[in-house]
């Protein structure tokens, strides 16, 4: 055999060799558990972050020896490409290829965010702009493009969104929160008015949405809701002011120091129902589901009145004349006077 030859294909043998050698060095790596202790370890992809960042912080870490492998082994695979931001919990036992996979199927942490029954569109907003959570992205001002986004056809956001835990990958966005709220309050809502009392006076799903808000702020007891809910009704049915406090704090606005007057009582705004009858023309909060179907199977009963007991438990007096009302409101304000001097 030519010598060039055979010195050719030692050549090559050893580059075949060391190939084989790296290819099983990266792949013992790739499988061996990475060093990751019994109580796991938290990790952040940020959004945006290119795999090189990803690679460099677990390095830096110490979960990982050889980062160049990593990056190489996810680009070749087409993986990096695919790795999804939010947060992520390794276990001790993952591998690299186990950890690199959790990236790219995007096995997130999830966290919780609590809409609150009765909170505002405005408290929300503000709420979860202080999340650490939630990836801010809108502002208050900006309700007339998220419902043309959502495809509303209301004229304002207050109301539209419902009240409960959600959970969701840190980073998700204000919007996307919004969004999932709003079909869920959509969808509520449809079933509630499907099995609603056909005989409650209200012409659509969206008086429902408004009278659920105002009960909402009037109570947060289990077991007034259908009672309040049937004393609202009974005045729509005779034509009778609503007269509920909390539509008057709310047609104030921000302006509103906790202390409401008689003044602002007879000071007209379009949600003042002591000085208009009927419904106001928008919700005042966020009613939960269970203000909504107290909204649309309301009590029986004859009574048209009530007012806080005063005794500390959110309770009310409910009475059916107004002379009753009368005694029951001195009552409160007795109770009130008896507070303030203990």
């Amino acid at each position: 055999m030519n010598r060039w030859v055979l010195a050719i294909l030692l050549v090559l043998a050893a580059a075949l060799i060391t190939a084989l050698v790296s290819i099983a060095r990266v792949n013992n790596f790739l499988e061996q558990p990475a060093n990751i202790d019994e109580a796991g370890l938290e990790i952040v992809i940020e959004p945006g972050s290119s795999f090189g960042r990803v690679s460099a912080d677990l390095a830096r870490l110490r979960v990982i020896e050889h980062p160049d492998w990593f990056r190489w082994y996810a680009r070749l695979t087409g993986k990096a490409a695919s790795v999804r931001a939010g947060q992520y919990r390794l276990a001790s036992g993952d591998s690299p290829a186990d950890i690199l996979q959790k990236f790219v199927v995007g096995e997130v942490e999830l966290h919780s965010f609590t809409i609150v029954e009765g909170w505002t569109y405005r408290e929300l907003i503000a709420a979860m702009a202080q999340s650490e959570i939630i990836r801010s992205s809108i502002v208050y001002e900006d309700w007339p493009s998220i419902l043309q986004q959502f495809g509303a056809t209301e004229g304002h956001p207050e109301g539209l969104f419902l009240p409960e835990t959600y959970r969701f990958p840190k980073f998700t966005t204000d919007l996307e929160v919004l969004g999932q709220a709003n079909d869920l309050m959509r969808d509520a809502l449809a079933e509630e008015w499907q099995y609603r009392d056909a005989t409650v006076p209200l012409d659509d799903p969206y008086d429902a949405l408004i009278l659920a808000s105002i009960i909402e702020k009037e109570t947060a007891r289990v077991d007034e809701r259908t009672r309040i809910s049937g004393v609202f009704i009974r005045r729509l049915y005779k034509g009778m002011r609503l007269q509920t406090d909390p539509t008057v704090i709310y047609g104030i606005g921000e302006s509103f120091d906790g202390n409401i007057t008689r003044r602002h009582l007879k000071t007209d705004t379009p949600y003042n129902t002591y000085t208009r009858k009927g419904l106001p023309p928008t919700p005042i909060a966020l009613p939960g589901r269970a203000s909504i179907h107290a909204a649309l199977n309301p009590a029986p009963g004859d009574e048209l009145y009530f007012v806080a007991t005063g005794i500390g438990d959110g309770s009310h007096k409910f009475s059916t004349t107004k002379l009753e009302h009368d005694a029951a409101v001195r009552e409160y304000l007795a109770r009130q006077r008896a507070n303030r001097r203990n």
